[in-house]
C-alpha cells in the first residue's frame, strides 16, 4: 500500500497518534495535568484525566446567576474572591476539581495561584444531568475531606438547593438546609447571603 493510499484510508478516523504523546491514564502526574492546555473542562483524580461534558444552556445560566448574587454580596463587604469554573482548584496532592463557582476568603489569599487555588472555602455545583452522582455523592465527599466549609448543590431535576455545612466533629457534611422553590437558600459560612431557589431556576 502506497503512502497516499494509506493517507487516503486514514481520513475520516480518530487520530489515535495522538493519544501516544501524552501518559496513558492512571499515569498521569500533578505537572502533566497543570501543563495540558485545552478548551475543554478537565479534572483530574489519581492520574486519571476525566474530561467533563460541555454544559448545556440552562447549566452556564444557573451558574452565571449564582456568580453574579455570590460577587455582588462579598464585593461588597470585601470578603473574598469568587470565580467560576474554569479554575483549577487542588484538593489534594493527585486531586484536582473545577467547582462551576468557586470562593476564598479574604483571610486565604494566600491560597490563590495563577495556575489553580488550594482549596476552597465555599463551592457550589449544578448537577449535570449526565452524571448526578459525581456532584451528589463523589464530590461531596471529595470536598468535605479537601476541609471546603460549605458546600451547594443546585440541582435542576427538582429545582432544590442543598446547602451543606462542614461539621469539624465527623471531618463531614451536615445539611443545614434544603430548599425548592418559593423558599430562600441561606449560607452559614457567609452571614446574610441568600439566593432565592425560584430566581435561581427561572433563567432564560
Amino acid at each position: 500500500m502506497t503512502a497516499v493510499e494509506t493517507q487516503t484510508r486514514r481520513r475520516g478516523s480518530p487520530t489515535w497518534e495522538i493519544a501516544h504523546l501524552y501518559p496513558n491514564q492512571g499515569e498521569w502526574t500533578d505537572d502533566e495535568y497543570l501543563a495540558l492546555n485545552s478548551n475543554r473542562l478537565v479534572e483530574f483524580s489519581d492520574g486519571v484525566l476525566e474530561v467533563l461534558p460541555m454544559p448545556t444552556e440552562q447549566h452556564q445560566l444557573i451558574v452565571l446567576f449564582l456568580y453574579r448574587v455570590l460577587f455582588a454580596f462579598v464585593t461588597a463587604r470585601q470578603l473574598g474572591t469568587v470565580l467560576t469554573a474554569p479554575l483549577r482548584v487542588r484538593l489534594w496532592e493527585g486531586k484536582f476539581r473545577e467547582p462551576d463557582v468557586v470562593f476564598l476568603l479574604a483571610q486565604h489569599a494566600d491560597r490563590r495561584g495563577n495556575q489553580y487555588w488550594r482549596g476552597a472555602d465555599l463551592a457550589i455545583e449544578v448537577v449535570s444531568e449526565d452524571d448526578p452522582v459525581r456532584d451528589l455523592v463523589s464530590k461531596r465527599a471529595e470536598y468535605a475531606r479537601a476541609g471546603i466549609s460549605e458546600y451547594w448543590i443546585v440541582d435542576p431535576r427538582d429545582q432544590s438547593v442543598s446547602v451543606l455545612s462542614l461539621d469539624p466533629a465527623t471531618g463531614g457534611y451536615s445539611v443545614a438546609g434544603r430548599y425548592a422553590s418559593g423558599e430562600t437558600a441561606r449560607s452559614v459560612l457567609l452571614d446574610g447571603f441568600s439566593v432565592d431557589v425560584g430566581d435561581v431556576f427561572s433563567q432564560n
